[in-house]
């Protein structure tokens, strides 16, 4: 189980877009997904790992790390190793100039 959280829906919703896109990029889809119409607290499971993605006053209210506090806590992986994911390919914006080259 991941938890995160935003400052607002549309910090929560990138969040959530961006998970989904790295771990399409690495063949783990997404099987279902929860509360993106309103991107107070989207849910995304992915069937081993199941992601919680909150407002941050959504967080605080539900305090789901109060639930499972017992659970075993793993450490995100390093720098390092989180630089050896594939960061999404934002395309470049071109010029009106460069685009009448075409």
């Amino acid at each position: 189980m991941v938890l995160c959280s935003g400052d607002s829906e549309r910090q929560v919703k990138a969040i959530a877009d961006h998970i989904e896109g790295i771990l399409s990029a690495q063949r783990v889809h997404l099987l279902s997904m929860e509360g993106a119409s309103t991107a107070h607290w989207i849910l995304m499971d992915f069937g081993d790992v199941v992601v919680h993605v909150f407002r941050t006053d959504i967080r605080a209210h539900y305090g789901l790390e109060k639930l499972w506090g017992d659970a075993k806590r793993v450490r995100p992986p390093t720098q390092k190793a989180a630089a050896s994911v594939p960061a999404l390919a934002v395309p470049k914006k071109r010029s009106a100039r460069a685009r009448e080259r075409r």
